[in-house]
């Protein structure tokens, strides 16, 4: 399998490309990175050094991927942060050209636009070009619970209005959602639900809740559900997977205190995870 992954990358820590290339290499896929920006490390430190590059860089790279005759063989598109509105016209592009060559690729998109508590953290013009282009042209979403809210325009306080706010997802264009993470009234307070659908039918798989505060487990689980969902064809499947990996992934990350997530030392918990959870029909 080959995945083209567009997104974020940093040299210190694992964000973007850094979270995701490398658990899918784990899992013996061939893995294109493509960087939307190059940082020292992620902003959530306050301070960071690097660039932002545009859409003709990243257009640039994929056609040179094109002139190698290889284009057609990439099984999988990621993107995941853009950092502008003219990079994420590149990766929809890119999207379609890889289209022309391959009718079978699978485009997920994890929309990465804000987090509750912190609102809307990414440039003007984004939010909109996700909505509009981005998510329509995704076989997969992987939205966390805000990013679910503000795409779909509904709440999502109970399990039947995030069943409607997937739905209504789904109408947009991408036949898979993932919510990478869901609390509602159903949830316990020492859990977190992540909710599949697929096909008019949803399935949640609940995990004890972690109490720690790191960056980069969303771009590990949009890779990971990438590429289970590729190789199973199955939304329920790849959420048992992909949910089990990054629990354990996160769970190792605490017991270490660790300020940044564990996906070297972690690394076994991509291909034989040490808990599984039950995936619900809901």
């Amino acid at each position: 399998m080959n995945i083209l992954s567009i997104q974020s990358h940093v040299a210190y820590g694992h964000v973007g490309n850094a979270s995701a290339v490398f658990p899918m290499q784990r899992l013996g896929v061939e893995v294109w990175p493509i960087h939307t920006v190059q940082f020292s490390n992620h902003t959530g430190y306050g301070a960071w050094r690097g660039r932002v590059f545009d859409g003709p860089a990243i257009e640039d790279l994929v056609a040179g991927i094109a002139e190698r005759g290889v284009l057609g063989l990439c099984d999988g598109v990621l993107s995941g942060y853009m950092g502008s509105a003219d990079i994420g016209t590149a990766i929809v592009r890119a999207v379609a050209t890889v289209r022309g060559l391959n009718p079978d690729v699978l485009y997920a998109c994890d929309p990465v636009m804000g987090d509750t508590g912190r609102g809307i953290y990414v440039r003007p013009g984004i939010p909109e070009f996700m909505r509009d282009q981005a998510v329509p042209a995704a076989d997969i979403v992987t939205p966390n619970q805000f990013e679910l809210n503000h795409l779909s325009g509904l709440p999502t306080g109970t399990l039947a209005e995030a069943r409607r706010a997937v739905a209504a997802v789904q109408a947009l264009g991408p036949r898979v959602v993932l919510v990478t993470s869901l609390i509602t009234d159903d949830t316990p307070a020492d859990a977190l639900d992540l909710l599949a659908g697929e096909g008019g039918q949803f399935w949640r798989l609940r995990t004890p809740r972690l109490h720690l505060d790191v960056n980069g487990a969303g771009d590990a689980i949009a890779a990971l559900f990438l590429v289970h969902y590729a190789r199973t064809r199955s939304a329920a499947l790849a959420l048992g997977m992909a949910g089990a990996s990054v629990y354990g992934l996160l769970r190792r990350t605490a017991e270490a205190g660790s300020r940044e997530i564990l996906t070297v030392a972690a690394q076994d918990e991509f291909v034989a995870p040490s808990e599984t959870f039950p995936v619900e029909t809901v």
